[in-house]
């Protein structure tokens, strides 16, 4: 079901499932101009839609929206039992050596550089990322990855790209200047998503395939 403002994948009495835009915000930001933003949009769809978690403003793709409390619990001790499971797309810089492989960092916030996150053993918080390569492009120096996130760091895909030396293309944050110049937007698209109904119980699964 697709308008103007709103792509839903998925659409029950307790849950809505939307594909994100890049560039749009997940929540409302500070300001009149920055109240346009998906959480609004599916509002006005559903006013009983709920938050349950997010996208940066630079990643497209998919987005749950719980539509009663019952679900928005649920969904919370679906997310800290780890048994909401999603995939990414991203096209990193470089050509990345592995077919496959597993990136296991603590994160932290950098906080006089906030709100970029950064590795630290000491204080960091456990964070797990599976990678598998897509695609290398020896001509463009750049690889197409799908990464399976096994936490939920914030920016821990980029962060765990970054670490292995190949920034995602178009991330404003970590990316170098050339980099970030390959791309008009940031190159991460949360692609797939699968779970347990969380009041039927009823596997689902959503695919919202990248448009890059």
């Amino acid at each position: 079901m697709t308008d103007s403002l709103l792509d839903i994948l998925y659409l029950d009495e307790d849950l809505l499932i939307a594909n994100k835009p890049a560039g749009l915000l997940c929540v409302p930001g500070k300001g009149p101009e920055k109240q346009d933003c998906l959480f609004n949009r599916v509002l006005k769809f559903n006013p009983n839609a709920r938050i349950a978690h997010r996208l940066d403003q630079g990643t497209s793709g998919i987005v749950m929206f719980p539509l009663n409390y019952l679900t928005l619990k649920n969904l919370t001790h679906k997310f800290e039992a780890r048994e909401i499971h999603k995939r990414y797309v991203a096209v990193v810089e470089g050509l990345v050596e592995e077919d496959e492989g597993e990136i296991k960092l603590p994160l932290i916030c950098d906080w006089p550089n906030r709100p970029l996150q950064k590795v630290c053993f000491e204080h960091g918080k456990s964070a797990h990322t599976r990678y598998h390569v897509l695609e290398r492009n020896a001509d463009n120096h750049t690889t197409r990855v799908l990464l399976e996130p096994v936490s939920g760091r914030t920016h821990q895909l980029r962060v765990h790209m970054l670490s292995l030396g190949h920034p995602m293309l178009g991330d404003g944050l970590y990316a170098p200047e050339a980099v970030l110049a390959k791309a008009p937007r940031l190159l991460l698209h949360a692609q797939e998503l699968w779970l347990d109904h969380p009041i039927t119980g009823i596997e689902i699964r959503v695919k919202a395939p990248a448009e890059f």
